[in-house]
């Protein structure tokens, strides 16, 4: 985690402060995310992860363990995905797998997809000293995020339009980003 300044207080102090967003009575990703939302269940990390990721215009950066088939192997987030990639010149993905092992990559649908659009979707593996974050995240641009302060629960925020927050996190994972290689046994295509 990046050491915060006082700039960024008045940004963290609204974090603290977001409203209660009870759950749905829905359990689909049709779940709307309000501006600032406080995550508790699998169906509002859902709906949040789509959300942010469908509000993404050119760069999708996600920090996980081991990319949660509960949410980065359903249909209707890869649906979003796929058209952000191909409906851009210039989309990318970026995924950086704190725990690379736990990854079935035969079995995984978004390793399917990036193996086959490797030009817009990217995983790295980052070095042992970062995989002690245990938080888990999902950054739309510099703009919107999906944060979960330990990535074995579902408890999070998200925000589809907070800047200097996303941009915090942004500059974590881009340091991240910038020490690891990309993960070649995750990238090789099955024949």
């Amino acid at each position: 985690m990046p050491p915060y300044t006082d700039n960024d207080t008045n940004v963290l102090s609204r974090l603290a402060h977001a409203r209660y967003s009870p759950e749905s009575e829905q359990e689909d990703a049709t779940v709307s995310v309000e501006a600032l939302t406080v995550l508790t269940t699998l169906a509002e990390v859902r709906a949040a992860v789509n959300q942010v990721t469908a509000c993404a215009q050119r760069i999708l950066s996600i920090y996980t363990a081991d990319l949660e088939p509960d949410l980065y192997d359903q249909s209707a987030f890869l649906e979003v995905i796929k058209c952000f990639v191909l409906a851009r010149p210039f989309a990318k993905v970026r995924v950086l797998l704190s725990e690379p092992g736990r990854v079935t990559a035969d079995g995984h649908r978004f390793m399917a997809m990036a193996r086959r659009l490797s030009g817009c979707i990217e995983v790295r593996t980052p070095t042992l000293r970062a995989r002690e974050h245990h938080c888990a995240y999902l950054i739309a641009d510099s703009r919107a995020l999906v944060y979960r302060l330990r990535s074995d629960t579902w408890d999070g925020i998200a925000d589809i339009d907070n800047p200097p927050v996303a941009k915090l996190y942004l500059h974590e994972f881009d340091h991240l980003w910038d020490a690891c290689a990309p993960e070649p046994g995750l990238r090789i295509a099955r024949r």
